[in-house]
């Protein structure tokens, strides 16, 4: 291996080694001898994926759930310590058995997920967005006071719990070129070139995660990198990959390959980590939304065979798929319902029939859970 074809270490003036990346695509190029048959199986998986949605009647039910999943996973990596249900609830104000503070590190990287997709159907992928997606992910947050939406300018460092700059297992670069080496990565982003698409994000990742331009939340920016320029390139129609499902289940193996890349240079085996990872999730992910489609069949038969076939039964079906958590007061909104008695009644055969269940555990202002559903959603979340 080429020991500085990914960068080098260079002492700075005050003693210590920064790592300074090179620039990309990398030289010697890359060799995709072993990588053609991985991108082949991946960009195969990542279609059939994208393709559910254009079979569903409404793919936006379970899209928004695939969000809250990655959002989660992303930030059980960084260590957080949130489950899927404990985000549900605080959305719905129940009171979560998690930290508070840790579930709004959730919520956030959800917030910040859905505001840079919607940027990304009129504005380009650049850095004035990814600083505008790390404002929204740490404001607000244990990390808020680490200059929300701007590059670092101080050093920062990689290393165990309390260890300082000398005890650092790495030293991303200095600050007074972080807005150079960042310029240089939107330059290589925006580049017309042959290299596919996931290789190409696959080596924007690394190089984002080895400059960590910001002081805090460089993990969690550099995974949503992934999902956004996805998007922008067309590759998927909606943010579906929860790639964070495998780099969490591979966490150690996630981190040494970074490593493997500044040290050895080891793109190549870099690349073929992720690409597995491409598809290994994009599969997980079009098996759950078989599970939610034939969840959704299986509740509408249920309503016919036991003659509750309102067309507000269906309409609450539907409901309980984009909002697993539900008051009387919103399904009688959402659904257009003038009598309360009537939803009522409706929400005692679902309950009756195990649809949902009631979680709030008060006699009033009760609120009810489809747990069917988020069973699906939450594998791989497990804390």
């Amino acid at each position: 291996m080429n020991m500085k074809r990914a960068g080098e270490y260079i002492r700075q003036p005050t003693g210590y080694r920064a790592f300074i990346p090179g620039s990309l695509p990398p030289e010697p190029p890359l060799k995709y001898d072993e990588s053609r048959n991985l991108l082949s199986e991946a960009d195969r998986a990542l279609a059939r994926l994208d393709g559910i949605t254009t079979v569903l009647p409404n793919p936006e039910l379970f899209v928004g759930m695939y969000v809250k999943k990655e959002a989660l996973l992303s930030s059980q990596i960084e260590g957080t310590q949130a489950s899927l249900e404990g985000v549900l609830k605080f959305e719905a104000d129940l009171t979560p058995s998690e930290d508070i503070n840790e579930i709004k590190e959730v919520i956030n990287y959800i917030k910040a997920l859905d505001y840079g997709i919607k940027r990304l159907k009129n504005l380009p992928l650049s850095n004035r967005l990814i600083k505008e997606i790390h404002k929204i992910l740490i404001s607000g947050t244990r990390g808020s006071h680490k200059t929300p939406g701007e590059f670092r300018k101080t050093q920062n460092w990689i290393g165990p719990a309390g260890a300082n700059l000398d005890e650092a297992t790495f030293v991303p670069p200095p600050p007074d070129r972080v807005s150079e080496l960042m310029s240089e990565l939107e330059k290589f982003i925006h580049r017309k070139d042959d290299i596919p698409p996931l290789i190409k994000i696959a080596l924007i990742h690394s190089q984002f995660e080895t400059i960590h331009p910001f002081l805090d939340g460089n993990g969690r920016i550099g995974r949503l990198l992934i999902t956004f320029y996805l998007y922008w390139r067309g590759i998927l129609s909606h943010p579906l990959l929860y790639l964070s499902f495998y780099l969490k289940r591979h966490r150690e193996k996630y981190y040494n390959w970074l490593m493997k890349v500044r040290l050895n240079g080891d793109w190549e085996g870099w690349i073929n980590f992720f690409l597995k990872g491409v598809t290994e999730v994009s599969d997980e992910a079009s098996l759950s939304a078989r599970e939610i489609i034939k969840l959704k069949e299986y509740l509408i038969r249920t309503l016919i065979e036991r003659k509750i076939g309102s067309g507000y039964a269906v309409g609450l079906i539907e409901l309980i798929f984009s909002t697993p958590i539900v008051t009387s007061t919103e399904i009688q909104s959402k659904l257009g319902i003038k009598s309360k008695d009537t939803v009522n009644s409706l929400l005692k055969r679902f309950v009756e029939l195990n649809i949902l269940q009631e979680v709030s555990g008060k006699k009033r202002y009760k609120k009810y859970m489809f747990s069917k559903y988020i069973e699906i959603i939450k594998k791989g979340t497990e804390i």
